[in-house]
């Protein structure tokens, strides 16, 4: 029989009810909380159900599907599956009964669509071909689906995000007040943005490069500098990871002209790294010094996500600067820092993506000066991510903390071929497949 999972149940009981003040939230209530959260954030319709819950606390399943987990972990306030108790377990093949899709099984697609139609009826239900009520909401859309992306899975994202773009250029074939064009262009300007930087996260910046074309485009025709900030950062990241620095360089310093929120950090900071790269060391220098000093004007907004630069996103690339000059000694204080800073953000706000490189920057520093325990204590929480969160650019870096590993200054150390091994069996699990026609989105759950 399987082991009651106490965590849960005591998450569940620190959470207040919203129906009968002074208790704790019930199963049935949780579920809801869960269900309505999905909804909100992937447009798609979940039926988990108090019953579901019990069979978590009970232990009947060990491991719900990624959607339910990342419900859970948002409407409990914790930031990892451990904390509720979820544990994968079992031979390869095997599995635990998961309801998550049963209740949908071939409607999902029919699901979200009739959900966009409704929200497409809205410019009908105006007295023009769009209304400021349908604008605002393209531009929700957009601002959820930042705000959640690699925190819920990416395949229903990145289809949300499809349908947000094609609905702008949809409205665009009308005629509306100029003003109103501009805020459509925008629109889809953000939406093909995000699906650039999906598509390096998914392992195929070349297709990235694709969107970002579009993506300028868009920006120019709403003259939104904030936005045309954003598009250089993300064809600087297209071109960074396919080792191009040069271009990448490029792409940030561009940028630069544009940027006057986070997008001016954000694209500071990897400018630096990207010089050192290529080997332009007193350029990079000043370039770091010229990032740290860079200040932000607080009235311009950002949409959140990857879109956002947070001091502790720089406290990250900084640290990526220093170890590229050889300054490992420096990569360890931004790297910790970085990470204590967002150990303290709260969960809705928390960049996991941006935190998980962060942490490989810990531990790269570590190997570095020699540290192999605090490295290999700073490596465990990466290996822990599911596999759902495993994108291109993470493997990457954690192949490189698995080649310094392989050095000759760790030969002969047990530690460092444990966290070699462990490594090779994280990269064994990606996020997506790379073929083009297979880009949308993560692992199902099986």
């Amino acid at each position: 029989m399987s082991e009651a999972n106490g965590l849960l149940r005591a998450a569940r009981e620190r959470t207040p009810s919203r129906r009968a003040p002074g208790e704790y939230m019930s199963r049935a209530e949780l579920a809801e909380a869960v269900c309505n959260w999905l909804w909100e954030t992937t447009g798609m319709q979940y039926d988990l159900d108090g019953h579901y819950i019990a069979k978590l606390e009970r232990g009947a399943v060990r491991w719900p599907g990624a959607a339910y987990r990342s419900g859970l972990r948002h409407v409990l306030n914790v930031s990892s599956d451990s904390e509720l108790g979820f544990i994968q377990s079992g031979p390869a093949g095997s599995f635990d009964s998961d309801l998550t899709h049963c209740s949908t099984a071939g409607l999902a697609d029919e699901l979200i669509d009739a959900g966009d139609e409704s929200i497409t009826m809205l410019a009908l239900a105006e007295e023009s071909n769009v209304g400021d009520l349908t604008v605002e909401q393209l531009h929700a859309d957009i601002e959820r689906i930042a705000l959640n992306y690699l925190k819920v899975p990416t395949k229903p994202l990145f289809l949300r995000t499809k349908v947000v773009r094609d609905r702008a250029f949809k409205l665009l074939t009308g005629r509306q007040p100029p003003h109103q064009t501009r805020d459509l262009y925008a629109a889809a300007g953000w939406a093909i943005t995000l699906l650039g930087w999906m598509s390096v996260d998914l392992g195929r910046p070349d297709v990235a490069e694709s969107h970002t074309r579009t993506a300028w485009a868009c920006a120019e025709a709403a003259d939104f500098d904030e936005l045309r900030a954003w598009v250089r950062a993300t064809q600087h990241t297209a071109a960074f990871w396919q080792d191009d620095f040069a271009r990448a360089a490029d792409y940030a310093l561009d940028g630069l002209r544009y940027a006057e929120g986070t997008a001016a950090l954000f694209l500071a900071s990897v400018a630096a790294v990207d010089l050192g790269r290529m080997g332009r060391l007193d350029d990079a220098h000043d370039a770091l010094d010229a990032a740290k000093r860079t200040t932000i004007n607080p009235s311009v907004t950002d949409i959140g996500g990857p879109f956002r630069c947070t001091p502790e996103r720089a406290e990250g690339i900084w640290s990526d600067a220093h170890l590229t000059l050889g300054e490992a000694q420096y990569t360890l204080q931004h790297a910790d820092r970085g990470v204590a800073l967002f150990e303290a953000a709260p969960h809705a706000l928390r960049n996991y993506g941006s935190e998980r490189m962060v942490r490989l920057q810990q531990v790269k520093g570590r190997l570095e000066t020699g540290e192999l325990d605090g490295a290999l204590e700073a490596l465990r929480p990466v290996l822990a991510i599911p596999s759902e969160y495993r994108v291109r650019p993470l493997i990457h870096r954690i192949s490189e903390v698995a080649a310094l590993t392989r050095g000759e200054r760790y030969a002969e150390e047990s530690k460092a071929q444990a966290m070699y091994e462990g490594i090779r069996e994280f990269v064994r699990h990606p996020a997506a497949e790379t073929r083009p026609d297979r880009l949308i989105g993560v692992t199902d759950d099986r």
